[in-house]
């Protein structure tokens, strides 16, 4: 285990209007280091909350994979190395227990890392709030429902209004969008000529019918997406690789410079899924770029794209006809949007709400 200390806090750096809450203790999954290399939805909004937090006065403590590196933070690798995959019942089970040991004493925990590592830092006496970033489909209400029973301490925080409505029986403490800092990432002219699909190879996220709109509208597909899981893999093999061709290209995975440049280039991204999405980060990164998004009106999307201004939300015939007339769509209201209604600014008054509600031991 490692452990990097923080640097000192600067006497110019304004504390925050909520004050009952000192010191947070940050925890990440243990799978995908913070700030990630390349994919890693949660990684980035970790490192993004930590930096903010840092840097308007609270006393920070992050948990995460080795290789992280956040600055202002006080950072703790619990494992020695990256698992060999994702849900990895030994260093999950390692990672969370040594987080329970290391979170003790401060004064809210911020738990990232899934409903195991709620179970086990529900059994302290310190506040957590656990952000709930994945579905809440039956199962995960269920396990989500039994840790509440089991501990009083856990609440939890929903990434959209769509996902908290899913299940209004869990103690939600508030609600928090997920942001970006769109300040580094250049707006896109989107002279590409192509239309562009990014996220992970599963079918409810419309690699398919990605392809399917793009040759309707008779336009270049670029498709970028995860792909190392089995379930992943399988899923291209059987489904996507036939589809392949002239007009429909398969760049895998690519890293963080890369995807901005592809979501720069592209026309549109196209984000036709088929679940109650909880959120969707790569609408944002997309309209940082300058680019509208093209969606399905699917869990969380009608929150992040404003329909018919950042883009259109609609059926299959409604992005193809999207696209059609992309060129109404302003790529300056697109990163507009983002800076208004994604930005740090907004994240962390969400977080100062929601941690002035939290009472810290006595």
């Amino acid at each position: 285990m490692s452990t990097v200390e923080r640097r000192p806090r600067s006497a110019t750096v304004p504390r925050p209007v909520i004050r009952r809450v000192e010191s947070v203790a940050l925890v990440a999954p243990p799978w995908v280091p913070v700030p990630p290399p390349a994919y890693g939805g949660i990684e980035n909004i970790v490192a993004l909350q930590a930096r903010v937090l840092a840097e308007h006065g609270y006393d920070v403590t992050l948990i995460a994979a080795p290789g992280s590196e956040v600055e202002g933070v006080r950072l703790v690798t619990p494992l020695a190395d990256i698992p060999d995959a994702i849900g990895n019942a030994d260093a999950e089970w390692e990672h969370a227990m040594a987080a329970y040991e290391l979170t003790e004493g401060s004064d809210v925990i911020v738990d990232h890392a899934g409903p195991l590592s709620a179970l086990v830092h529900g059994e302290g006496a310190t506040t957590v709030l656990h952000v709930t970033h994945g579905e809440l489909h039956e199962l995960a209400r269920t396990a989500y429902k039994l840790v509440g029973r089991r501990s009083r301490s856990v609440r939890y925080v929903a990434i959209s209004r769509s996902q908290h409505d899913s299940a209004p029986e869990l103690p939600f403490a508030g609600v928090c969008h997920n942001a970006i800092d769109a300040g580094p990432i250049p707006v896109g002219d989107g002279s590409g000529g192509y239309l562009a699909f990014l996220g992970r190879m599963a079918p409810e996220k419309g690699a398919v019918e990605a392809i399917e709109i793009a040759r309707r509208a008779g336009m270049h597909l670029r498709i970028a997406a995860k792909c190392r899981e089995p379930d992943e893999e399988r899923y291209f093999e059987e489904h996507v690789e036939p589809r392949l061709g002239d007009d429909v290209s398969w760049l895998g995975e690519v890293e963080t410079d890369a995807k901005y440049e592809l979501l720069g280039g592209a026309a549109a991204l196209l984000f036709p899924i088929s679940w109650p999405e909880p959120f969707g980060m790569v609408m944002v990164e997309s309209m940082a770029c300058g680019t509208p998004v093209l969606a399905t009106p699917c869990g969380a999307v009608p929150e992040v794209v404003r329909d018919g201004v950042t883009g259109v939300i609609g059926d299959h015939d409604d992005l193809v006809a999207g696209i059609r007339a992309i060129r109404r769509y302003s790529r300056d209201a697109c990163r507009e949007h983002v800076e208004t209604s994604f930005g740090p600014d907004r994240y962390l008054a969400s977080w100062d709400a929601v941690l002035a509600r939290v009472e810290p031991p006595a």
